[in-house]
């Protein structure tokens, strides 16, 4: 085998849904506002009796099931995440044992909501290398319990949720060379920082960042992939921001492809918004199997990934 392939894709959200109607009873703020800003409608929201092993878990076995697969078939565990509680047990530890796993290797890879694309790339190198045959790759994040429900400028950003992809050998490279960075001297524009942990940010910054320095970058990601831009059937870009998205998926130049925007109905759920709209628009059929797929995760560290893969 000289490559490795997404086999199959599952997500999960916790049943609360939380409106901006809501938000504006805790908040001064306003639907209208919050769709202007930031063009989200609702999130979803996990309560204390949900902790992320248990939603990365529901996301896992979904994509096991719509594989074909069962939990015995995977030996490589990878758990994107930055709101996991625990050291030890890690969280791929314990959807390991909720899956019911006989001995998979298992590790957490918290680089925020870049998460995703970096263990993505992570379990190909490790299946290239021949040290995996088959892993799960889930992006799972708790936003809600590192939120500051008094701050109107990002508690109407945040949800919770998980996406899983099955990732196994294959013949013929179904995920494409990654390029991942980071800016290290604006790492401190996101923050998830003190005890206990809180999000913050500096919006501007990051918005300025995104929308000017990602659209080439994400560009350099089609050119390794020997792919343009106009042949993308999909753009899925972390769903931090309608008023990033949008103009990100403008610049990069894929006027051909479905851009998810899953950002309206989900709020940003950190490294499970990549996988969680994935899923979606496979569910849904929109995008076709085999088709070229550009995933482009980043935020947390001001860090980056991306790669092209062939849609399941």
């Amino acid at each position: 085998m000289t490559g490795s392939r997404i086999a199959a894709l599952g997500h999960y959200q916790p049943a609360k849904v939380i409106t901006n109607e809501d938000l504006a009873k805790l908040v001064d703020t306003t639907d209208e506002w919050i769709r202007t800003r930031v063009g989200i409608r609702t999130r979803h929201v996990a309560g204390p009796d949900e902790p992320v092993d248990e939603l990365a878990a529901h996301a896992a076995a979904k994509a096991l099931a719509n594989a074909g697969l069962t939990a015995a078939d995977v030996d490589l565990v990878i758990v994107a995440t930055s709101t996991a509680i625990d050291r030890s047990p890690n969280t791929a530890a314990r959807v390991a044992a909720r899956l019911g796993m006989p001995s998979p290797a298992v590790m957490d890879l918290n680089v925020v909501c870049a998460g995703f694309t970096h263990a993505l790339a992570t379990a190909d190198h490790a299946i290239r290398a021949g040290s995996s045959a088959r892993a799960l790759v889930i992006g799972a994040d708790k936003m809600a319990g590192i939120t500051d429900w008094t701050d109107r400028t990002t508690c109407v950003l945040t949800g919770d949720g998980a996406g899983a992809a099955v990732v196994e050998a294959c013949g013929e490279a179904g995920i494409g060379p990654v390029l991942w960075g980071s800016v290290p001297e604006m790492g401190n524009c996101v923050r998830i920082e003190g005890t206990p942990p809180v999000f913050a940010q500096e919006g501007q910054s990051v918005y300025r960042w995104a929308t000017t320095q990602l659209p080439p970058i994400a560009r350099k990601v089609c050119e390794r992939a020997g792919v343009t831009p106009e042949e993308l059937a999909g753009v899925v870009l972390h769903q931090a921001n309608l008023r990033i998205i949008e103009p990100v998926a403008k610049r990069i130049g894929a006027v051909n492809a479905v851009v998810a925007r899953d950002v309206v109905d989900s709020g940003n759920t950190s490294a499970a918004s990549i996988p969680l709209a994935l899923s979606k628009l496979v569910e849904r059929g929109e995008i076709p199997t085999g088709a070229p797929v550009l995933l482009f995760g980043f935020g947390g560290n001001l860090s980056y990934a991306g790669q092209v893969v062939a849609c399941p």
